[in-house]
C-alpha cells in the first residue's frame, strides 16, 4: 500500500439527530453546522432527523439507528441542559452499553474557555451502544462547533494519533 493510500481517512457513516420541540429542518442551524463539518471532512451523512424532547421518542430513534448497519455513529444536538424538558442524556443512558465519560468532561473543559462557568449546565455525554458511537452535544451552534472542532474532528479521523475512535470500530462488539 502506498503512503498516500495509507494516509487516506476512513469515511465514517454519521447520523445527525436534533432534539427540539421548536425547530424544523429549515431552521435547524446546529444540525446544519454538524452536517457541513462532517461532510467537509469526507464523512457520510447516513441519516438526519429532528425529534421532540421526549425520552421515549429519542430512545426509539436511537434504537432504530443503532440497528442500522449503514450507521457507524450518531451525533445529537439539543436537550442536554438541566431543565425539565432536557432529556437527551437520559435517553442516551438507556441505550448505552458503555458510557464514555471523558467526552463530556473534555467538552466542558473546552467550553469553559469560551463561556466560563456556564459550561457546568451542559450534560454533554457519549457512549457506545451495540457497536455504534453516540455523542450528545448541546443545541447551540457554538456548542456544536466546540464539540466537533475540539473533539470529534480528531477522534473520528482514522489518521489521528496516538489513537482514535475509528480504529476501535471493528472491535466494539468484541466479547
Amino acid at each position: 500500500m502506498s503512503d498516500s493510500a495509507a494516509a487516506a481517512p476512513i469515511a465514517v457513516r454519521i447520523a445527525v439527530l436534533t432534539v427540539s420541540d421548536t425547530r424544523q429542518l429549515a431552521e435547524d442551524r446546529s444540525g446544519d453546522v454538524l452536517v457541513q463539518r462532517l461532510t467537509d471532512f469526507g464523512h457520510v451523512l447516513a441519516a438526519r432527523d429532528i425529534v421532540r424532547d421526549d425520552v421515549e421518542t429519542i430512545v426509539a430513534r436511537l434504537h432504530a439507528w443503532i440497528e442500522d448497519p449503514e450507521i457507524d455513529c450518531i451525533v445529537t444536538t439539543g436537550g442536554t441542559g438541566v431543565t425539565g424538558r432536557d432529556v437527551t442524556p437520559e435517553a442516551v443512558e438507556r441505550v448505552a452499553d458503555k458510557l464514555i465519560p471523558g467526552f463530556g468532561e473534555l467538552f466542558r473543559w473546552l467550553s469553559f474557555d469560551k463561556i466560563g462557568t456556564s459550561t457546568i449546565q451542559s450534560r454533554a455525554t457519549a457512549c457506545v451502544a451495540r457497536g455504534t458511537y453516540i455523542f450528545a452535544l448541546p443545541g447551540s451552534t457554538g456548542a456544536v462547533r466546540d464539540g466537533w472542532d475540539g473533539i470529534l474532528a480528531q477522534q473520528l479521523d482514522s489518521r489521528h494519533k496516538p489513537c482514535n475512535f475509528v480504529e476501535l470500530m471493528p472491535r466494539l462488539l468484541e466479547r
